[in-house]
C-alpha cells in the first residue's frame, strides 16, 4: 500500500465490514477509484446520459429482473442510436458504452443505466467524423420522449 500523498487523508473506519458496496467501509475507496477513473477517462470529449426506468415499473423490476432490465438497457440504446441518426440533433452513427444500476448511493432500489456516450459519431455515409459543439448532447426532452415511446410500445 502506498503511502498518502498531499492533501488527502486516508479513510479510518473501526469495525469495518469490507463489504465493497458498504457506504461507510468504502466511501474513501470509491472517492480514490472515482478520481482516478476520472483523470484517465475524462480527458476525452465524453458525455454520460442517464436513463431511469419509470418509478411505477420499478417494483415490477424486482420480480422481473432479467425482463425489465434488458428492456431498460434496450429501449436506452435504441433512444441514443435513433435519436443520433436524426440530421436535427446529430446525423451520425455514434457507439457508447451502458452500465446498469439496479440501486442508489442509499441503497434504494432505483434501476437506471449510465451511457458513456462520445462527443460525436461517424456521418451516416462513414465518410467523415462529425462533432457535437454543444454543451450537451442531446435536450433531454427529445431522448426523454423518445425513450418514453420506446417503453410503452413494448
Amino acid at each position: 500500500m502506498s503511502a498518502p500523498t498531499a492533501g488527502t487523508v486516508p479513510a479510518i473506519s473501526y469495525n469495518s465490514c469490507r463489504d465493497r458496496h458498504c457506504p461507510k467501509c468504502q466511501a474513501n475507496a470509491r472517492t480514490v477509484g472515482s478520481k482516478r477513473v476520472a483523470r484517465n477517462f475524462c480527458r476525452r470529449v465524453t458525455f454520460m446520459l442517464v436513463f431511469t426506468l419509470p418509478h411505477e415499473l420499478a417494483p415490477l423490476a424486482l420480480q422481473n429482473k432479467k425482463i425489465l432490465y434488458h428492456l431498460l438497457l434496450q429501449t436506452s440504446a435504441a433512444t441514443l442510436l435513433e435519436v443520433a441518426r436524426d440530421p436535427k440533433h446529430l446525423g451520425a452513427e455514434i457507439g457508447f458504452f451502458s452500465v446498469l444500476h439496479t440501486w442508489n448511493q442509499k441503497l434504494e432500489h432505483h434501476p437506471h443505466a449510465h451511457c458513456v456516450v462520445p462527443a460525436g459519431g461517424l456521418s451516416l455515409d462513414h465518410s467523415l467524423w462529425v462533432h457535437r459543439t454543444l454543451a450537451f448532447f442531446f435536450p433531454s426532452q427529445c431522448c426523454g420522449g423518445f425513450f418514453a415511446a420506446c417503453l410503452s410500445s413494448h
